[in-house]
């Protein structure tokens, strides 16, 4: 039940992030200190908000943000999300294809062998958490290469600072929310506090001012044209 749940969660976050074009997600601020040298896609500070919601389904860790020049010894969960893919792709796509898996085998072994009902079944489940992570593994190494593919030669930073944009969401005071900004003919969505805490609607008009310090978010005023 847990695992269908939890499933269950994560159709519905896709199906939403699909046509609302909304990206939730918890900031991972993961301090990886590793010799540039190693071979692993690894970001020390991924691009989110704070611990409300950010873009999960886009976080990955980069090689070539790593800080950290010494040689330094890894803590066992980062070797864990290293080794596991959890670093290299988009966090939420390693995340929601464990799950499956997981969710996968505990059932399918649970229906075979009559558990489903009984504290055996729970002890199946248990137990499938390894294998549901080596069969992710497996299954989402391909996708390395696709997803380093996707900007090879790499896209210059977008320049949103002065642009008009449209609130997604309503926005006052510390309360951040999302904004709709077309650059080139393509739309993007930003994550966009008050410039002076004044209250914004949704479907409201702003202007981008300025970049919060730590690049998490745009500050915007009202835009009367």
């Amino acid at each position: 039940m847990v695992l269908s749940i939890l499933l269950i969660l994560l159709i519905l976050y896709w199906i939403v992030t699909m046509i609302g074009g909304l990206d939730f997600e918890p900031d991972f601020d993961i301090d990886l200190d590793i010799d540039a040298d190693i071979d692993a896609d690894v970001d020390s500070s991924i691009e989110g908000g704070n611990l409300d919601f950010e873009d999960i389904s886009n976080t990955e860790i980069n090689k070539e943000d790593v800080v950290g020049k010494k040689r330094q010894p890894l803590k066992w969960w980062q070797i864990f999300l290293i080794y596991f893919n959890f670093v290299g792709l988009p966090f939420m796509f390693t995340f929601t294809f464990w799950i499956f898996v997981w969710w996968f085998l505990t059932t399918i072994t649970t229906a075979v062998t009559y558990t489903y009902d009984h504290f055996l079944g729970f002890a199946i489940m248990l137990i499938a958490f390894f294998p549901a992570l080596i069969i992710t593994k497996i299954l989402t190494s391909p996708f390395k290469s696709f997803f380093k593919n996707l900007n090879k030669d790499g896209d210059a930073p977008i320049d949103y600072l002065g642009r008009k944009a449209t609130l997604l969401s309503s926005i006052s005071d510390e309360k951040m929310g999302n904004a709709e900004v077309k650059v080139n003919g393509d739309t993007m969505s930003i994550y966009v506090k008050s410039l002076n805490g004044e209250s914004l609607t949704y479907g409201a008009s702003i202007l981008i001012i300025k970049r919060s310090a730590d690049h998490n978010y745009y500050l915007v005023q009202s835009y009367n044209e």
